[in-house]
């Protein structure tokens, strides 16, 4: 611990998914003291056990690239270290003599190292990804909620009044600043090939998301309950890769829809309310991507279907809705929510791939990928989660295009080869025989009665 009395030490502020300025919990309670601030990111390559995969650093990159930018032009600057925070975080404090703040996160392992650390350094921890954080929310026996509803309903009443606090105009520098890797040594940019040029369209940082949450309150908000499940329409707001790194919280989010108000605000906060669930999952249960919430799905009788498993992954099922999705993913590291479950149904249900194929898949190929959001939403689609949809409800992919995507522009754009046929047909494209697109590699119907089979032998 320093000598240094507490108003001369300097303040390490440790920076992980909160990647902005402006509802900064932990960088306004710094600025505060008015003492200098050293920024902090360390790349951490087993957070929460696993790796981050490479679309989620290729946003990273230029994340960080633009909060250097932001903190150059307030007098500060970002020190960059890799390796494990365990061991990163002491060492610096102990070299600086500071104080440590952080905001918090609530996956397992992180809670556990944290709570190492805060009792070793006498740290202070916020709270800048949540409406409402794990232990705050309780059902009335004083339970986790398992439900969404109900948990929304708490949620929404414990939501407390904190206040946003605007980017600081300056960041005290401190007298010298400690040694700093080079972002460009990270390599988090894919080498040749560049397989990211579709991303092109993203823009990484805390404008950008400030950019893209008013553009969809003034152009898409009013009609987000009915339009949000319509892939051919630009009706979602794309905060997720955003509301990941933490280049916008939830706060904003809410202090912005809530001037507009009405039944759509509302749809849209329900949505930023499941992604609060899926982090008191997290809490609640660890790793969400290693095992199943439901543990009689530990008995399901998966299938090994490698040849299945990459005609799924490269867009080549013949499906035409599933294979929009699985090739949009590949070009742009996004996909539209009503097509993640549309293509994660299909793996599950139509192929009997384990759950946690597909959710590795997206992992490594999603800009949002997020240890919460990501499994969470996969064990709803295989039935395993909390809440999760029954494994009896089986997308049949033809009607779900039909559904949603009902002039066939969403799979127009993606698919080249069925570009040419008009609806209905381009949902059934076998019917009319269409070179250079496979046939379906299963049947809609034997898959079904498969799956639902295979459930029951499950039960048995």
């Amino acid at each position: 611990m320093s000598s240094l009395p507490a108003a001369d030490r300097p303040i390490l502020l440790w920076l992980r998914q909160d990647l902005r300025l402006a509802d900064n919990p932990a960088l306004a309670a710094a600025t505060a003291t008015g003492r200098p601030i050293i920024p902090l990111f360390i790349l951490h390559e087993a957070s929460d056990g696993r790796p981050w995969g490479a679309a989620s650093l290729w946003w990273l990159d230029k994340s960080l690239r633009a909060l250097e930018a932001d903190l150059r032009r307030r007098g500060s600057r970002l020190i960059l270290r890799r390796g494990d925070p365990a061991m990163i975080v002491p060492a610096l404090a102990e070299e600086l003599g500071a104080e440590v703040f952080w905001n918090r996160l609530y996956g397992q392992a992180a809670v556990a190292r944290d709570s190492t650390l805060k009792a070793e350094l006498g740290g202070k921890s916020f709270n800048a990804s949540l409406l409402v954080e794990p232990w705050t929310v309780k059902t009335g026996s004083g339970g986790c909620f398992q439900v969404f509803t109900p948990f929304w309903r708490a949620a929404r009443t414990a939501i407390p009044d904190a206040p946003i606090h605007p980017a600081p105009k300056a960041i005290p520098a401190p007298p010298h600043w400690p040694a700093s890797d080079d972002l460009a040594n990270w390599r988090l940019h894919p080498t040749a090939p560049d397989w990211s040029t579709g991303f092109s369209a993203w823009t990484p940082g805390e404008a950008g998301a400030q950019e893209r949450l008013h553009a969809f309150i003034q152009r898409s908000l009013h009609a987000y309950p009915e339009a949000r499940d319509r892939p051919d329409l630009d009706a979602t707001s794309s905060l997720s890769p955003h509301l990941h790194w933490g280049e916008i919280g939830p706060r904003q989010i809410r202090a912005a829809v809530d001037v507009i108000g009405g039944p759509a605000a509302d749809k849209f906060m329900a949505e930023i309310g499941w992604r609060e669930f899926n982090h008191h999952l997290l809490h609640q249960h660890g790793a969400l991507f290693k095992q199943n919430i439901r543990r009689d799905f530990d008995r399901f009788a998966w299938r090994r279907d490698p040849k299945g498993l990459q005609a799924w992954r490269e867009g080549r099922t013949g499906y035409p809705m599933v294979d929009a999705g699985m090739r949009q993913l590949w070009a742009t590291g996004f996909m539209h929510n009503r097509v993640r479950m549309i293509v994660a149904s299909f793996l599950i249900k139509h192929l009997l791939i384990d759950w946690r194929e597909g959710e590795a898949w997206f992992w490594d190929t999603l800009l949002d990928a997020d240890a919460a959001n990501n499994p969470g939403n996969w064990q709803w689609s295989a039935g395993s989660g909390a809440d999760a949809a029954p494994f009896f409800r089986v997308f049949n992919p033809i009607v779900q295009g039909e559904r949603y995507d009902p002039n066939g522009d969403y799979i127009r754009r993606w698919i080249p080869e069925l570009a040419h046929l008009s609806a209905p047909a381009i949902h059934r494209p076998w019917e009319v025989g269409v070179a250079g697109y496979p046939m379906p590699i299963v049947d809609h119907t034997m898959a079904r009665r498969r799956a639902l089979d295979a459930f029951q032998a499950m039960g048995r």
